[in-house]
């Protein structure tokens, strides 16, 4: 009885299950899978969407970079000072996203983590309404918690502050302004 030939090992890739780009995005958004976003909730419902503009801002032209990030403005820090549950897992990735040159919108990027650390629309109403505090669902909570990710990741700053370009310097200037460094 004859055998089959063997045939003869491939010398091609075979771990390789996204397209080329995808692979530095993923590497530039370690972790970004690891959330369970459908799980945590933006000014939409659902955080499922997050992930996607993320990725958007990271590796989209300027144009399709400021739309995601319009857009996910509206969803973790709707009007610039309502921060959302899915606002602290959001705030590493923005953090890293800052830091990075060839993102388009850094600026912008900086601006927002601004305004997380200056939210405080939930705290100032539970002042007012302390029986917000036991909600199930604890917007105070989830606002102190975006706060602290802002701060906690601050480090990055020194370096954003010695960049070169201007809109850079200013937004991280007015940044550490607000977190007091």
């Amino acid at each position: 009885m004859r055998s089959a030939p063997t045939p003869e090992p491939s010398i091609r890739r075979t771990d390789r299950h996204a397209p080329p780009g995808a692979h530095r995005t993923t590497a530039l958004l370690a972790g970004l899978d690891g959330v369970p976003w459908s799980d945590i909730q933006d000014s939409t419902g659902s955080a499922a969407a997050i992930p996607r503009l993320l990725r958007k801002v990271a590796r989209g032209d300027a144009e399709t970079a400021r739309a995601a990030l319009g857009d996910l403005r509206k969803r973790i820090c709707q009007y610039g000072f309502v921060v959302e549950q899915a606002t602290a897992a959001t705030v590493p990735f923005l953090w890293e996203l800052a830091q990075r040159p060839q993102v388009s919108c850094r600026a912008q990027i900086i601006q927002l983590l601004k305004n997380i650390a200056d939210a405080r629309q939930w705290e100032t109403t539970a002042t007012a309404y302390p029986k917000l505090l036991n909600h199930r669902e604890n917007p105070v909570a989830w606002e102190r918690a975006a706060r602290q990710a802002v701060r906690a990741r601050r480090d990055g700053l020194e370096r954003l502050l010695a960049e070169d370009d201007t809109e850079i310097m200013r937004a991280s200037t007015e940044l550490a302004r607000t977190l007091g460094d």
